[in-house]
Parts: C-alpha cells; structure tokens; sequence
C-alpha cells in the first residue's frame, strides 16, 4: 500500500533553521597532524563543514557511496587527487571542485599557510544523525585523517564553540 506524499510528511520532525558562525580555530605552535573541523549545519540530506589543516588532509584514498561533496578554498591552497595519485584539482582561495558519489579521492593542503576548506555534502538517502558519514577507504587512515578535533559552530547548539576530540581508530 503505497502513501502519499502529504502523509510521509507529516510523519517527519518539524524542520529547524541552524544559524551558524565560523571562526577561524586557533591552531597549535608547531608541526600539527591532524584536522580542524568546525560544523556548520547537518540535516539528515546535507551536512556543513569548514576543515581547517595546517598540513595534511584527507591523506587516504577513499570514496562515499551516497555522498556528492561540494569543496571550496576559503583560504590556502588545496591539491585534490584521484586514483593513482593523478591530480584533479589545484586550488587557491575562492577555487572549488564538486566529487560526485562513488568518485575514489584524496586531498591535501599545500604550502606553508593553514588551509581552510569548505565542505557540503548531500546524500542520497537519510543519514543518521550523530553518527559518522559512511566511507570507504582503499589506503590505510594516516595520523592526519584520524585525529580530528570538532568545533560545535551551530549557534542554538548548547555545545557551540565547544571542542571535543575524534579518533576514526587505528
């Protein structure tokens, strides 16, 4: 028995506008190998992101199955790859690069200054809330795509501005 569309949506949770603001994080002295991301806004389609990298990236080879990735250089210098290490994308600040579903990829930022990358993602079906967005990797994780520092940046979140910490494992 099929349902109309009115039905279905009336099933669903009220929809909420998410205010967010960015701040540039402060970044550690030093060398650091990990990233910064800050969260904009999520639904159960899209998500909003601004990774911040002094080096590194998403160093390991990998694709999303439901995801089409919108990424644009806020500020820096970003190199995006595909398989085979072959470069797809060199970009500079107000630069970008969509990677659509099932597109195997990696990036890195480049050069001396902090990185600061937009990223948008849409799915193609619901995605839980609270729970990482699915991946497939085809190279081992490095130190910079597992350590990850989180920056609540939805101002009607009770945690906003507030930093916590995610290892993606070993």
């Amino acid at each position: 028995m099929s349902q109309d569309i009115p039905a279905l949506a009336s099933k669903q949770a009220d929809p909420v506008a998410q205010p967010f603001k960015y701040n540039t994080p402060d970044m550690p002295e030093g060398p650091h190998v990990g990233k910064f991301v800050v969260r904009l806004a999520r639904t159960d389609r899209m998500l909003a992101n601004v990774q911040v990298l002094k080096n590194g990236g998403e160093t390991n080879l990998h694709t999303h199955h439901h995801l089409d990735g919108f990424w644009m250089v806020l500020k820096g210098h970003a190199r995006f790859y595909g398989e085979g290490d072959v470069v797809v994308a060199d970009l500079k600040e107000k630069e970008g690069i969509l990677i659509p579903r099932h597109f195997k990829y990696w990036f890195e930022s480049v050069g001396d200054e902090v990185l600061e990358i937009l990223q948008v993602e849409s799915a193609d079906f619901a995605m839980p809330l609270g729970k990482p967005i699915e991946r497939e990797d085809f190279t081992p994780l490095t130190n910079a795509t597992r350590n990850i520092t989180i920056i609540e940046g939805r101002l009607n979140e009770p945690q906003f501005g507030q930093r916590h910490q995610l290892n993606m494992g070993a």
